[in-house]
């Protein structure tokens, strides 16, 4: 089976709803900003810190292509901000933007110091962050799930939809 890879801005729920995910349809899951600190032996802020975002962002894209197929994958917030990420996901599997609304993804990641954007914007910068960025993961994904409701329920949609997306498809 190829690769779900779920996308959204920070705190919209991908690594929860990816565990879910790999518990239902039995398949092992991947936290890709996890996967990117235990291969880099540092933590995200001391990469963005010593190397830069724009290193962080060629890793990210680096690290989604060393996984092999049959994976649920947590992608970063940015990854799919990449269009050869993007590509790459949506030609080895099904990529899924969780949509939450920006009050409930900010509610979660405020004082996430683990989160480098978070540390370096205010609100309103990460509001139009999450707004660019949100137009940028419609565009990239090929399904979108309102990520309201309970996990369960979100869980549900999203296999309800990948279902869906397979029956009018050549499946994943």
């Amino acid at each position: 089976m190829k690769s779900i890879y779920l996308c959204g801005f920070m705190g919209c729920g991908k690594t929860h709803i990816g565990k879910k995910l790999s518990k239902r349809l039995s398949m092992p899951f991947v936290d890709l900003d996890s996967y990117i600190v235990k291969k880099e032996k540092r933590s995200i802020p001391e990469i963005f810190e010593q190397c830069g975002e724009p290193y962080f962002r060629q890793l990210e894209a680096d690290c989604l292509q060393e996984l092999n197929e049959g994976y649920i994958v947590a992608t970063g917030g940015g990854t799919l901000i990449n269009k050869n990420s993007a590509k790459y996901a949506n030609s080895h599997g099904i990529t899924v933007f969780l949509d939450a609304r920006f009050p409930v993804c900010y509610g979660r990641i405020k004082d996430d110091k683990n989160r480098p954007l978070v540390v370096n914007n205010t609100r309103e910068e990460l509001y139009k962050i999450f707004l660019n960025r949100r137009s940028i993961y419609k565009k990239a994904a090929l399904i979108t799930v309102k990520a309201e409701g309970t996990s369960f329920e979100i869980t549900s949609s999203v296999i309800e939809k990948i279902k869906e997306f397979n029956d009018g498809s050549k499946g994943i």
